[in-house]
């Protein structure tokens, strides 16, 4: 087994580290089953999407058995901190605040907004080719928020709906111009009704990335590296394809490998100039 130290004493510890954290074989995770189209129920009582897929994958790139919960998402990080999980397959923005009480890997996604608009409407580029349009969002989200902090400077008028589907229906229905919502959920939306499609994306700057413990480096870089296996091996594009009907463009965060181990500006990450490959023996 490859260490990720350059030096014997320092690859020594590691390596003892990650033997004993990970040795039975087996991957212990849990996300919230209920976050379409990353994880969402099925009709014998298990759970599929994206991130789902996503951490199958780790699993077998790693030679290992997923033993996958689906919980709600207010528990996940008080189960992991108490060591009932490895790590959480769950989508967890990387922030300042959550860096500094979890470990995370690169990014393997960006955790953009974008729009949903009729399918026969016009096409949108900017936040300013929204002005004076009715938009609908899911009441209470990060993107109602967003939409109505920025009402007066883009003249636009926001409609909340209890749920992202009410307010995609009221896109279809003719009483909104547009739907905000994160990016994958949005793409799910269109992916899934072909009376609206996906516009406009609004960068963030932020990505998701899969939590660990803070004590736990030697796993969180083991699982960073099977990221970039994915990245590089094309089975990202594919699991963007088959669950958001986008082909991801170059350079995204979702098919580019990240220097180092971890989100670089936030605690946590450590810079190094391992090469990414499906190496992880």
């Amino acid at each position: 087994m490859k260490t990720f130290q350059k030096s014997g004493l320092a690859g020594l510890t590691l390596l003892l580290a990650l033997s004993h954290a990970h040795a039975e074989g087996t991957i212990k995770t849990a996300l919230d089953g209920t976050f379409a189209p990353h994880a969402m129920p099925t009709l014998d009582g298990k759970v599929e999407g994206f991130n789902v897929d996503l951490v199958k994958l780790i699993g077998e790139r790693l030679g290992k058995t997923v033993d996958l919960t689906s919980a709600q998402f207010s528990g996940l990080i008080p189960a992991l901190q108490a060591k009932t999980y490895d790590f959480l397959a769950a989508p967890v923005t990387v922030n300042k605040e959550r860096s500094a009480n979890l470990l995370f890997t690169e990014g393997f996604m960006d955790t953009n907004f974008a729009f949903v608009v009729p399918a026969k409407g016009p096409d949108y580029k900017s936040l300013a080719d929204f002005k004076g349009k009715t938009i609908a969002v899911n009441k209470g989200s990060a993107y109602d928020s967003f939409l109505r902090e920025r009402e007066a400077e883009f003249g636009w008028k926001v409609e909340s709906y209890g749920t992202n589907t009410d307010a995609v229906a009221a896109v279809v229905a003719g009483r909104a111009d547009a739907n905000l919502a994160g990016a994958t959920v949005a793409a799910w939306a269109a992916k899934q009704n072909p009376q609206v499609k996906l516009s406009y994306e609004y960068p963030t700057g932020l990505v998701w990335g899969l939590a660990f413990r803070k004590d736990d480096v030697a796993g969180r870089n083991l699982v960073d590296k099977a990221i970039e296996c994915l990245k590089i091996d094309g089975s990202m594009a594919k699991l963007s394809e088959k669950w958001f009907g986008v082909t991801p463009t170059a350079g995204t965060t979702i098919v580019t490998p990240t220097k180092g181990y971890g989100v670089p500006g936030f605690e946590g990450y450590a810079e190094d100039d391992h090469k990414p490959s499906c190496d992880l023996k």
